[in-house]
């Protein structure tokens, strides 16, 4: 069946898209366990490209999981499916020349890898919001951990799933020792040299 597909050619393309919007395009991946802030920075990251004149689109777990991804639940083969879809879902709209910003615990390197691989190395940008799991836990911002150390919740990152750090993220942010502020104004700052605005 997949031998009868053929991707349609535009006439429009990427490089036509960055030359209207004046800059280029590339997935911001933020990741870390529930309650490490990754939301929070992200939100304030879009806000600061946005104000800058950046055309931006966030994608974030709970929302996509609300629609897209509703018919997905916590198994390890529908956490890959999860990320799967929203890799996809985040390379088209690298194509249509926006900045995306995914905020995604994405907990296995083996995924992000395969995320990475999807988007493409060259427009994935890696964000470790390396929070300790006793700070996330503290904060417990949803319920979440009190539900999962109750048993409610089953394949809990960080109570009875893994969370694998990143190797070699591109920033890595300590919420519990860095100022919000100050940690947007570092990934800005280096998502600037990324941007390549023309305009």
């Amino acid at each position: 069946m997949m031998n009868n597909i053929i991707p349609h050619t535009f006439n429009i393309q990427r490089e036509d898209r960055k030359k209207q919007k004046g800059h280029s395009s590339f997935v911001v991946w933020f990741t870390g366990l529930s309650g490490s802030g990754k939301s929070t920075l992200a939100n304030m990251v879009e806000k600061r490209l946005f104000d800058l004149g950046v055309h931006t689109f966030a994608l974030d777990g709970d929302n996509v999981r609300s629609g897209l991804n509703k018919n997905l639940g916590f198994t390890r083969e529908d956490r890959k499916e999860n990320l799967r879809r929203i890799a996809e879902v985040a390379k088209l709209f690298v194509n249509s020349g926006n900045i995306i910003i995914a905020s995604f615990i994405s907990p296995l390197k083996a995924d992000r890898d395969f995320i990475k691989e999807i988007i493409g190395e060259d427009d994935f940008i890696e964000i470790f919001v390396n929070t300790p799991l006793e700070v996330c836990e503290a904060r417990d911002v949803k319920g979440l951990y009190k539900k999962a150390r109750a048993g409610e919740i089953k394949n809990f990152t960080g109570i009875d799933a893994p969370y694998e750090h990143p190797d070699s993220p591109d920033i890595e942010v300590r919420t519990d020792k860095e100022d919000a502020e100050d940690a947007v104004d570092r990934i800005v700052t280096f998502l600037k040299t990324k941007l390549e605005i023309i305009k």
